[in-house]
């Protein structure tokens, strides 16, 4: 088994509330419950072995979230993701395990879905609204930083924004950059309260999607182009099949 694997995995309901800190403790348990024990690092501090590729903010959820881990015995990578998932607390299931392969520099763009939500405005009114706005030719925003408050202008982080009225609301798709720079969906709220309070919404909510490299390949599947990691993922599948 390659020493580095992948999981993929969602985070909705009431699990979005759940922080990064405490989504990395979560994970520790749920493999501990599911008798999958993990690989160590070593030294006087000992640490768990498992990552999770760019973090969410809390109140977003996702359906393609991406975790590296490492075992310290081998597992029937097409069994684990329903096996963690009987462990995991209620708006987390695990969808698909695989070895790691594609480097988490190479992940560029970001799918993510969202809805405004207004108590005194119509959707179809805003809507057309919002569109004329996410088109100017610069977004300058300020946001909090490490070392701070810095602007951003966020257009160049946008690669693709749609924007549809629905009954009730108004929905928002987006495809926004992941790193270099990172572009918060929160932003895309921040800008509206920032430049334009009258268009910004009374609730908001964003899901991530897809995870795209900057090619606009799915990143998951590409993680499986790795030769190495394809023998072993359709090992693992056959593995499953003749079992049954």
């Amino acid at each position: 088994m390659p020493e580095k694997l992948r999981l993929r995995f969602e985070k909705t309901g009431r699990a979005i509330y759940i922080s990064h800190l405490d989504l990395m403790r979560t994970m520790q348990r749920v493999f501990l419950r599911a008798d999958c024990p993990l690989k160590y690092s070593e030294g006087f501090n000992p640490h768990a072995l498992i990552s999770i590729l760019l973090p969410l903010s809390v109140g977003v959820g996702s359906v393609c979230e991406l975790m590296d881990f490492q075992l310290r015995e081998e597992v029937d990578l097409a069994a684990l993701p329903e096996r963690l998932t009987a462990v995991m607390p209620e708006g987390i299931r695990a969808l698909e395990a695989y070895p790691g392969g594609r480097k988490v520099r190479e992940l560029k763009w970001l799918r993510v879905t969202g809805r405004y939500e207004y108590d005194n405005a119509a959707p179809a009114d805003m809507a057309e609204k919002l569109r004329a706005f996410y088109a100017r030719d610069a977004i300058v925003i300020t946001r909090k930083t490490k070392r701070g408050e810095g602007q951003m202008d966020i257009v160049p982080a946008i690669s693709e924004l749609h924007v549809r009225p629905e009954a009730r609301f108004v929905s928002v798709e987006a495809v926004v950059s992941a790193q270099d720079p990172t572009l918060n969906p929160d932003h895309l709220v921040a800008a509206l309260h920032q430049l334009a309070p009258e268009l910004a919404p009374d609730f908001a909510a964003f899901t991530r999607q897809e995870v795209y490299t900057e090619d606009m390949q799915n990143f998951p599947l590409k993680t499986l182009a790795n030769p190495r990691g394809m023998c072993y993922y359709l090992m693992a599948c056959a593995k499953q099949c003749f079992a049954r």
